[in-house]
């Protein structure tokens, strides 16, 4: 298979031998552009992350909440937008979605299977169609509605997996998800939010799952009915979500003790216990 002349970012991978030949480039984003490349006898794909100053992407601060950075001064730098720090928040982003895959894959999610992270470039697995191609997004296909019901079945229990696993992709959509030969993919991770430790993760799940149901809702009208994400997220809170529970796709808005405890977030701790006691009453 004959290739193109590498770019600059992927020499060093030539040189480390990590990769033999670049084929050609897959497509290019706001954060990244991806290239199909030969490693010995297998095809693979390398994602090159921009640097900040070529991102039109801002990162959102929802995002970035709580993301774990090694030292203060790195920190502070970030909190400062300085050069370094606009650097360490560069790494930061990377590696987000760098350990969400690794995360991922290990959960048995169906994401690409990661190889490599090097030099701000990460080597991961190519999707490929029945004939061994690059595989199309979602948004690029027609279903039929049972084709429709089949696949957003089979990604609310990717996305429940990834949610036991302690993360919400944070970006989810026709857009981001990949058909297979054998069904959907998920892939760009790197807004991917840790589920335990991020205020906006309950908000962003919801999103991903409505976005989900809107999609493929347009194929099996249906499926406009469910509301999986408030079920999920309950479940999630309450510790007895499992990678094989069963969901019903309807939640009964009153009757959990979740939404009290929101409520009571929300007014403050000053009139929790009559706001508790008006809740009963209410119920």
């Amino acid at each position: 298979m004959a290739g193109m002349k590498a770019p600059p970012r992927l020499q060093s991978l030539v040189e480390e031998g990590l990769i033999d030949t670049v084929v050609r480039q897959l497509m290019s984003g706001k954060e990244a552009m991806v290239y199909v490349v030969r490693c010995g006898a297998d095809t693979r794909c390398a994602k090159i992350y921009k640097e900040a100053d070529q991102r039109s992407f801002r990162q959102a601060v929802d995002y970035t909440e709580n993301r774990k950075v090694k030292n203060t001064r790195q920190a502070r730098a970030m909190a400062k937008g300085t050069k370094f720090g606009r650097q360490a928040s560069e790494a930061a982003w990377q590696s987000a979605e760098v350990d969400a895959l690794y995360r991922l894959a290990d959960a048995g999610v169906r994401v690409p299977r990661p190889y490599n992270f090097c030099d701000g470039v990460l080597l991961m697995e190519l999707v490929t169609d029945a004939n061994g191609d690059a595989a199309p997004r979602l948004n690029d296909v027609e279903f039929t509605p049972e084709q429709a019901r089949r696949h957003h079945a089979g990604l609310i229990t990717e996305v429940v997996r990834m949610l036991c696993a302690g993360i919400v992709h944070g970006d989810l959509s026709e857009f981001n998800i990949l058909l297979a030969d054998d069904g959907p993919v998920i892939i760009d991770l790197p807004q991917a939010v840790d589920a335990a430790g991020n205020n906006h993760a309950s908000r962003m799940l919801e999103r991903d799952v409505a976005n989900l149901r809107n999609f493929f809702g347009r194929f099996a009208p249906d499926l406009l009915k469910l509301d999986y994400g408030h079920e999920m997220w309950a479940l999630y809170q309450r510790g007895v979500l499992h990678p094989d529970t069963v969901l019903t796709g309807r939640l009964q808005r009153q009757a959990g003790p979740v939404d009290v405890g929101g409520v009571l977030r929300e007014i403050g701790d000053a009139s929790a216990a009559e706001a508790a006691r008006r809740l009963r009453m209410g119920q």
